[in-house]
């Protein structure tokens, strides 16, 4: 990377006077040689926004130091304007460099003032719109089987999602998340979809959020894990309440007119302390879709659910923990009831560092008319078994995940189905 880099260290030479003032007490420290701003350098290098020593080396092979990468962006920061002949100003670079060189300017915005070149303006503008998002490979084997009969599916998915954020003051942002599909083996894909679309308000003990969200109910998505459209209203710290009331999309469930919305109700408190995790919540749904389903009313008239929940989890300590959860549909005549417990050892954090890892083991029941859109990758909706799981950072930002699950699919009330469920996950993200 750093001979891919070199051109960029010219402006070493611009800031002549600040070199000679600062050579013989320059104790900056080195810029890591993963750091992001080497590729960030490399690009405006590419761009001819930075000019290099002509050699196409560094001097001596040697590290750059921050000092010497801030005279490169103070040189950046000079050629962002030009002057016309009216005198007025106008850009002379692109969007995305110009973006490249305030998130720059930021990151070395104490090498900068150093210099003296003011960027506190600048700081605060890099940090006004931030971009997060994942790349991620999936493939998954799915096999259902019976006396007499067996069933096998193959997904091959890629998924591309951005995440962008704008800061709108001090207190508010909006947010939102892009997902794109690609079927693998089909060769076909799908349309970048607006998934999420939100505001947010952030008072303390008191958030806001008002739009298109996550609905992710507190019992590790024993519930939920979806989107839904609405206000969801926290208050409290240690010990947080949650109020929610919205509208999600019906074909999220797997019954009825998927053209049908579903209204949406819920409260649920969390309590969280170093070591403990202790929850329980309420949520409301009504839909034509659940008295048109056999399966969730007998009587075909009950068109809501009403669904409690509990979580209680320990913290042995940074790597270990154990939880599990508990839920139940009091509207629902079958698969009725929910509930799963796991084991977690390691530390992942989406692969935040080369060599992170961790393991779980976990048992999951996912009655189909309370888990409705559970977070499960190994055990599916509607079977009941366990499921094994690892995760592994190859390189920083770069993971592998890998899932084994076995169960059973849930039998109705008297009817014995004898029907067994394997499943097979795998997957590499990309995050940034």
């Amino acid at each position: 990377m750093k001979k891919v880099l070199a051109t960029a260290l010219t402006s070493a030479l611009v800031l002549g006077a600040a070199n000679t003032s600062f050579a013989a007490a320059n104790s900056f420290s080195d810029v890591p040689t993963d750091h992001w701003a080497y590729d960030a350098v490399s690009q405006l290098a590419a761009d001819n926004v930075i000019d290099g020593y002509g050699d196409g080396t560094f001097r001596g092979q040697r590290n750059i130091t921050r000092y010497e990468m801030a005279q490169m962006i103070a040189r950046a920061m000079a050629k962002t304007t030009v002057v016309d002949n009216s005198g007025s100003s106008k850009p002379a670079v692109s969007a995305s460099d110009k973006a490249l060189i305030d998130r720059l300017a930021a990151e070395f915005s104490d090498e900068l003032n150093t210099l003296g070149v003011r960027v506190a303006n600048l700081e605060r503008n890099a940090d006004m719109v931030k971009w997060n998002g994942k790349v991620e490979y999936t493939y998954t084997d799915t096999e259902y089987k019976g006396k007499g009969w067996k069933t096998k599916s193959h997904n091959s998915d890629l998924m591309y999602r951005l995440e962008p954020s704008a800061e709108v003051n001090s207190h508010w942002h909006f947010k939102a998340r892009i997902d794109g599909h690609v079927d693998t083996l089909a060769d076909t894909g799908t349309d970048l979809a607006l998934k999420r679309a939100f505001a947010e308000g952030n008072y303390g003990s008191f958030n806001v959020k008002l739009g298109r969200q996550a609905f992710y109910t507190n019992e590790h998505g024993l519930v939920n894990d979806t989107e839904f459209t609405g206000a969801d209203l926290q208050f409290g710290k240690a010990l947080k309440v949650d109020l929610i009331a919205g509208r999600m999309q019906a074909d999220k469930f797997d019954m009825g007119n998927k053209d049908d919305v579903t209204d949406v109700y819920g409260i649920n408190a969390q309590y969280d302390s170093s070591h403990w995790r202790v929850g329980a919540g309420y949520y409301l749904m009504k839909s034509d879709n659940f008295k048109n389903d056999v399966y969730y009313s007998r009587k075909d008239s009950e068109d809501k659910a009403g669904i409690w929940s509990a979580n209680l989890g320990y913290k042995f300590s940074d790597k270990a923990k154990l939880w599990g959860a508990y839920a139940k549909n009091s509207k629902a005549d079958d698969f009725d009831n929910a509930w799963q417990a796991q084991f977690d050892y390691g530390i992942y954090d989406d692969a935040a560092k080369k060599g992170n890892w961790s393991v779980y083991a976990a048992y999951r029941k996912y009655g189909a008319n309370v888990s409705f859109t559970p977070t499960g990758d190994g055990i599916d909706r509607g079977i009941k078994g366990w499921e094994v799981g690892a995760n592994y950072a190859i390189m920083k930002n770069v993971g592998l995940r890998a899932i084994y699950a076995d169960g059973e699919v849930i039998d109705p009330n008297g009817v014995k189905l004898d029907a067994d469920y394997k499943k097979i996950f795998g997957r590499v993200e990309f995050f940034w």
